[in-house]
């Protein structure tokens, strides 16, 4: 069956350039997004409830850019300084370069990762002496705190946002030929809003091995995979099946 229409569940990009644009032109198909989930930021107060001042952390773990954002609206409601020295480990370079919208790079300790959380080990374990911050959503991937307890670091999880599920209430009559997830939470969040859902002829494309068994926990037929050796992004995965399926017999 030839593809149409997908919905993608994340924000629409800004990026005039965004490869979704190319999909939708070169393979004319309608392309809409719509977050199936989406953060809410907890306050001071409730960050303070948690036990955490964050005049006892000289080092912030950094794993989002959701992270930055929320660190630095959490601190401004405390009233708290940043100070200069404070060290961050940021998990990868885009986050790295994120963290520019709240400090001046060059007069800041930064630590950059390559892509997974791991990566980080080598400069953890040069600032071992270190109390660490880790700002988070509610929802953390297991890897990160079992990397930072394996170190045996001086290190506190503190809950700055949490990660909710959208109502997609008006979707309930709209059909789509492609639904593609990103998050567990994301498959989670079709389901609150539609227990019923069958998935029929649609097919679901799924980003990342989480998500993946989220889908198959919940029944669902799993056409499209990313990332794979061949398709290292969603956008790729698409655009393969694309190709194949569309292709005039």
């Amino acid at each position: 069956m030839k593809v149409k229409t997908i919905l993608v569940s994340q924000p629409e990009p800004k990026d005039e350039k965004s490869p979704y644009l190319d999909i939708a032109q070169k393979h004319k198909v309608k392309i809409d997004f719509r977050p199936f989930i989406h953060v809410e930021g907890l306050t001071a107060k409730d960050v303070r409830a948690q036990k955490i001042d964050l005049n006892n952390f000289n080092a912030i773990i950094l794993t989002s850019k959701n992270a930055v954002d929320h660190f630095f609206r959490v601190a401004e409601e405390m009233r708290y300084k940043v100070p200069e020295d404070l060290r961050y480990f940021c998990q990868s370079e885009a986050i790295a370069f994120y963290l520019q919208r709240y400090v001046v790079y060059r007069k800041r300790k930064i630590y950059v990762g390559q892509k997974d959380f791991a990566d980080l080990t080598p400069l953890f374990k040069k600032y071992k002496e270190e109390k660490f911050l880790l700002p988070s959503t509610d929802v953390l991937n297991a890897d990160v705190p079992e990397t930072l307890n394996n170190l045996n670091l001086n290190w506190k999880q503190g809950i700055f946002y949490r990660t909710v599920m959208s109502d997609l209430s008006d979707l309930a009559d709209v059909y789509y030929d492609v639904l593609a997830f990103f998050s567990p939470t994301g498959i989670k969040s079709l389901f609150k809003n539609f227990p019923d859902f069958k998935q029929n002829n649609t097919r679901i494309a799924v980003f990342g091995s989480t998500t993946q068994k989220e889908a198959l926990d919940h029944g669902l037929r799993i056409d499209i995979m990313a990332p794979s050796p061949e398709a290292p992004s969603m956008t790729m995965a698409l655009e393969k099946y694309i190709a194949k399926v569309n292709k005039d017999k």
